[in-house]
């Protein structure tokens, strides 16, 4: 078996840790040590852009503002860019540079390269920054960040899961305004989390990866 190698690591915020290694023509991240994401397993990220735009009115997908959080290894940036009108525009928040960088110069190329799009913008600080300030309004959200509501890398992404960060991300919806939250595995009481918060809720455990029979993912798709 090909061995793992290091190719580089960034030291973040809080402390996080992340490290970016390849195994062949496979990359990981991992954070503090614990696997972040994989350019093997990207089925529920490409699942999760679907589930969340297809539920926009069709006239609203041609000319959505979508923001996507968390950049990983730009499957669902790509996955979003696909369901997209050429009027659309899709903010990425990224909070860690080096994750921007990995993608332009080691792994772009398995996602097509989106960040080359010419409707793609790219921000590179913390998602839940975009939500406090409350002066942008999107139609779509499709966040990606931590693993879903157990927050393994940056504590501070906890805030995004609760009563309050779902609020905030709320008020920065438009009218007819979709979040889609992806997560790693369950989350007792999430969808009634959501609920409180007046969102009309569906989750879907969808594959990790095309033909995986027992490896799933959560995707909430919430209706404002």
């Amino acid at each position: 078996m090909i061995p793992w190698r290091l190719l580089d690591r960034s030291e973040a915020a809080e402390p996080t840790r992340l490290e970016l290694f390849q195994r062949g023509t496979e990359f990981s991240i991992r954070a503090n040590g614990e696997l972040l994401m994989n350019s093997r397993l990207y089925g529920s990220e490409e699942a999760q852009a679907k589930l969340a735009l297809e539920t926009l009115p069709a006239a609203l997908q041609k000319r959505a503002r979508v923001l996507v959080g968390g950049l990983g290894c730009g499957y669902t940036l790509a996955a979003t860019l696909r369901e997209l009108g050429p009027e659309a525009s899709v903010t990425v928040a990224e909070v860690s540079p080096a994750v921007v960088r990995w993608n332009r110069e080691f792994f772009g190329e398995l996602s097509g390269r989106p960040l080359e799009d010419a409707r793609v913008e790219v921000l590179e600080l913390d998602v839940g920054a975009l939500f406090r300030a409350r002066q942008r309004t999107f139609d779509a959200i499709l966040l990606d960040v931590d693993n879903g509501p157990r927050a393994v890398g940056r504590a501070s992404n906890a805030w995004l899961y609760t009563p309050p960060g779902l609020a905030a991300m709320r008020a920065v919806l438009g009218p007819e305004g979709v979040l889609s939250i992806w997560s790693a595995g369950p989350e007792l009481g999430f969808s009634e989390r959501l609920r409180a918060q007046g969102f009309t809720v569906a989750c879907h455990r969808t594959p990790a990866h095309a033909g995986a029979t027992r490896k799933r993912h959560w995707i909430w798709v919430a209706r404002r």
